[in-house]
């Protein structure tokens, strides 16, 4: 359980929308269906209407300031059953680079790796009291590309299992590399948080808006803040 997860849900039944990807750069083919997830008939492409009409903001933020620049979609909505393909796939990937087996490995080993899995990943719960961020469609996954269609260099990959996800890790490094890329973070948070939207505290790609981490991150800056979701599972 998350501390987010104490917030409580009162969705307020927006539908699902399809992302408008003329207005955007998108991943192809995505990411996640890549590596074998299946969505079935849903579209990793969508959001509820009040997070997509935030997003077109941020868009138009972002360009107003870097004209043909765009915010780049590397995921949106995701099922749970997607949510639980990648946190599995994620386990199994960590067992190959350390070359373990996991009929091998002792208690300790097994914890030290699902903790590590659930500091990316939030837990495929089917509870509709703590649904994982993007089955709410109300999370994103994001970047920027330049007007050449390149991706601005953000230091570290998207879900990366590095400390290099932290969205401030480069602060207080003074190569010149290091700053551009706190710099292009920043960039990206403050299109996206002029919009409405809120990062992650621990992935500089990852932001929400009206689930439960983006009230319980509003009530930590604001405890007068009324801390309701207004997005639950989809």
């Amino acid at each position: 359980m998350k501390p987010y997860h104490q917030i409580p849900i009162q969705d307020c039944g927006e539908r699902l929308i399809a992302i408008p990807l003329d207005n955007f750069a998108i991943k192809s083919p995505h990411p996640y269906v890549k590596l074998g997830a299946e969505y079935g008939d849903k579209s990793p492409y969508c959001l509820r209407q009040g997070v997509l009409a935030a997003l077109l903001e941020a868009q138009f933020l972002l360009e107003k300031r870097n004209p043909q620049w765009k915010i780049e979609i590397y995921d949106a909505y995701r099922p749970v059953g997607v949510q639980q393909y990648m946190v599995n796939y994620t386990f199994n990937s960590l067992l190959s680079n350390l070359k373990l087996q996991e009929q091998h490995l002792s208690a300790q080993q097994r914890q030290d790796l699902w903790n590590k899995v659930y500091r990316l990943w939030a837990a495929p719960s089917l509870d509709r009291k703590m649904p994982p961020p993007h089955s709410t469609g109300a999370a994103i996954d994001v970047t920027i590309v330049n007007e050449q269609g390149r991706s601005l260099d953000m230091g570290g990959e998207i879900d990366e299992l590095s400390e290099r996800s932290q969205p401030d890790y480069y602060l207080r490094d003074e190569d010149g590399n290091s700053q551009q890329y706190h710099f292009n973070r920043q960039l990206l948070n403050r299109v996206m948080s002029n919009a409405g939207f809120v990062r992650h505290p621990e992935e500089w790609w990852h932001f929400s808006l009206g689930d439960q981490m983006w009230a319980w991150l509003n009530y930590q800056n604001n405890p007068q803040y009324k801390a309701i979701a207004r997005y639950g599972r989809v």
